[in-house]
């Protein structure tokens, strides 16, 4: 299927609003100037029929001698006819083709529009009432007994040429719009593509810009409509190299973790084939199953923190009680202290409820105890202090230096020689487990080298009670 195309689209919408916006401007204008004609019309119609009107008026009280050679009306284009009392009917030669309905009885003094149609005219009508006027006696003086009379005046008018000239602008105006979106699709697909150039040149851009390539980014165009474009593609970009940085640095570490265990039992293996330790079956899978759990342990590690870091694991926000919880994770502990003769002590009143994710705590937590608890002296005291602030636990360790803090959080990192168990991912997971709690994690060493683990949550305590 063929794509659409931008240009056509922005064309055939600048058509449409053409359309539209001049269609009803030239809709509007066209009925003010009908009315404006209309309202002139009529005007020059009333003026006509009151002139009219006095003349005929006085031609019919004048002598013979005096009427005038011609009266208007009777010209084609317009007819009239007068009915004053105690006086003939007036018309002119021909008469009126049409009358309004209700002539001349509903004629009053105030002026009555009508519009007529009759055969091929077409009419527009004016009645009116009005005093007679005194006429003249042969002698040219005024009749000074006339008694008062009323006239009836109706006058026609064809609107013929009124109507081919209003004809005549309503083409104008409605050939106006068609011509603009006529000249819209013709003219405009020229000028959106010469305008659309920058977006050409972006894309050929883009187009070296890859995976082969990290670290490329695009450069602002200088255009406000597609500077925000180039950041969010520079914001995809940065967010593809992190991903691809994860990825390799997850198979980096899963390859060396996993070559180490994989020569554990190939080593294994081979002493066993060629020189037998005596040992037991049940004993061999029993160190086969040790070194398989050590891998698994790894790759579960290393899955869970590449989803921490990627954003992939989100918590899921719970209120947990949190002193039974902490008395549990000391419990796990017991035995790995009781073998090497360590002593758990637990100090401080913790708060009611944390607003937390337990499963990503656990992680941090246990880490900690559990890197306290392997890697503290023979016969030292792991101490656990909590508060409402947060907790601490801190634990003798005579071979960190303050410059190994700055590695805790790496990935592999061990100061000391890998223990059972131990793939160095701990601290890592811990770091990126309070990244995604939004809790504050610290290390220090003290003056009698011991190292003490802060956990702050002041902004994950919650009042409600679980």
């Amino acid at each position: 299927m063929r794509p659409a195309s931008l240009s056509a689209r922005v064309t055939v919408l600048l058509a449409i609003v053409c359309l539209l916006v001049l269609g009803g401007g030239a809709k509007l204008m066209d009925w003010r100037i009908d009315h404006e004609m209309a309202s002139r019309f009529r005007a020059d119609l009333l003026s006509q029929a009151r002139t009219l009107g006095n003349m005929v008026a006085l031609e019919q009280d004048a002598p013979t001698s005096r009427l005038a050679a011609g009266l208007p009306g009777g010209d084609g284009d317009s007819w009239y006819e007068l009915r004053c009392d105690g006086a003939a009917p007036r018309r002119s030669d021909p008469p009126p083709p049409a009358v309004p309905k209700g002539w001349p009885d509903d004629t009053g003094p105030q002026p009555r529009f009508a519009r007529l149609g009759h055969h091929e005219h077409h009419l527009d009508s004016v009645r009116l009432s009005f005093p007679r006027p005194v006429g003249e006696d042969d002698e040219g003086h005024i009749a000074a007994n006339a008694a008062p009379a009323t006239c009836r005046l109706l006058f026609l008018q064809d609107r013929h040429s009124l109507d081919q000239l209003l004809l005549a602008i309503d083409w104008i105006l409605a050939l106006g719009p068609l011509l603009a979106a006529v000249f819209a699709l013709i003219v405009v697909p020229l000028v959106v593509r010469r305008g659309l150039r920058p977006i050409g040149a972006l894309v050929e851009r883009m187009r070296g810009i890859g995976p082969n390539a990290p670290g490329q980014r695009l450069a602002a165009i200088g255009l406000k409509e597609l500077d925000p474009l180039v950041a969010r593609f520079n914001d995809v970009l940065g967010r593809m190299d992190d991903g691809l940085a994860r990825e390799r640095q997850f198979a980096s570490g899963l390859a060396h973790e996993t070559r180490t265990r994989l020569a554990e039992l190939r080593v294994l293996a081979e002493v066993e084939a060629r020189y037998p330790s005596g040992r037991s079956t049940p004993e061999l899978l029993a160190e086969i199953g040790s070194i398989g759990a050590e891998l698994e342990a790894t790759v579960t590690a290393l899955l869970l923190l590449t989803r921490l870091q990627s954003g992939l694991e989100q918590p899921q926000w719970q209120t947990l009680a949190l002193a039974p919880w902490l008395e549990r994770q000391l419990q796990r502990q017991h035995a790995t202290a009781a073998a090497r003769g360590l002593v758990l002590s637990c100090e401080g009143t913790p708060p009611e409820g944390l607003h937390t994710d337990p499963a990503l705590l656990e992680v941090i937590v246990g880490n900690l105890l559990g890197n306290a608890c392997a890697y503290a002296p023979v016969g030292d005291t792991v101490r656990l202090r909590v508060d409402t602030r947060g907790l601490s636990i801190d634990n003798a360790a005579p071979g960190l230096t303050d410059a190994d803090l700055a590695s805790f959080g790496q990935r592999f990192w061990r100061k000391q020689l890998p223990h059972a168990g131990h793939a160095g991912l701990g601290l890592a997971l811990t770091t990126a487990a309070a990244q995604a709690l939004g809790l504050a994690l610290d290390f220090r060493l003290d003056p009698q080298q011991r190292l003490h683990a802060t956990l702050d949550w002041r902004a994950a305590i919650t009042s409600e009670t679980p």
